[in-house]
């Protein structure tokens, strides 16, 4: 099972039409997936699944970034996780990343730096975002754009970041996250 965590700001907001259920789409049809607020993420949701992926959110809605607290159990669940957009920002906050502007929205040209099993060489992306992330010591950069960096993976964990939108384009991505990890 996959555990999707709405990273909106409040349960059951319009992002989740936008953010979540695209991202429920591509998955479900590898597996099953469950969703849980990021508020209601239970210990019990963990043990669970076999991975988790944190949706994106509204430009605006930042607030997951103010409460890395509430995502600790990152650091020592052992399950693979995918972050996209607020959801890669989160996972660099909790690691001790620091933020940085970096605002694109639309179509972007994003290249590859390292090898990884989500994707390879250059490819087109759809960017939503205010903010990247600079790079903590536990993570590398798998790719960038010509204004941030747009994929990060920990050195030592499955836990990877997209900064871009692959439930808008590149659906390939979340579907080899499901596949190969």
């Amino acid at each position: 099972m996959i555990l999707v965590v709405d990273m909106n700001f409040k349960r059951d907001s319009l992002g989740v039409y936008e953010f979540v259920a695209p991202i429920l789409a591509i998955a479900e049809e590898i597996e099953n997936c469950v969703v849980r607020h990021y508020l209601e993420v239970t210990q019990e949701d963990i043990r669970n699944c076999n991975k988790i992926i944190l949706s994106g959110t509204a430009l605006k809605d930042n607030v997951t970034l103010s409460q890395p607290d509430k995502f600790e159990w990152m650091k020592d669940c052992g399950k693979s996780i995918l972050g996209i957009c607020a959801g890669m920002q989160t996972i660099g906050v909790v690691f001790g990343a620091r933020l940085e502007k970096c605002w694109e929205i639309g179509m972007v040209q994003v290249s590859t730096l390292r090898a990884n099993p989500l994707f390879s060489s250059s490819f087109k992306a759809y960017a939503l975002h205010n903010y990247s992330v600079q790079l903590s010591p536990q993570f590398d950069a798998l790719a960038e754009s010509a204004t941030c960096i747009q994929a990060i993976k920990h050195k030592r964990k499955e836990i990877y970041g997209v900064l871009f939108h692959p439930e808008v384009r590149n659906k390939e991505i979340i579907q080899r996250f499901v596949n190969a990890l």
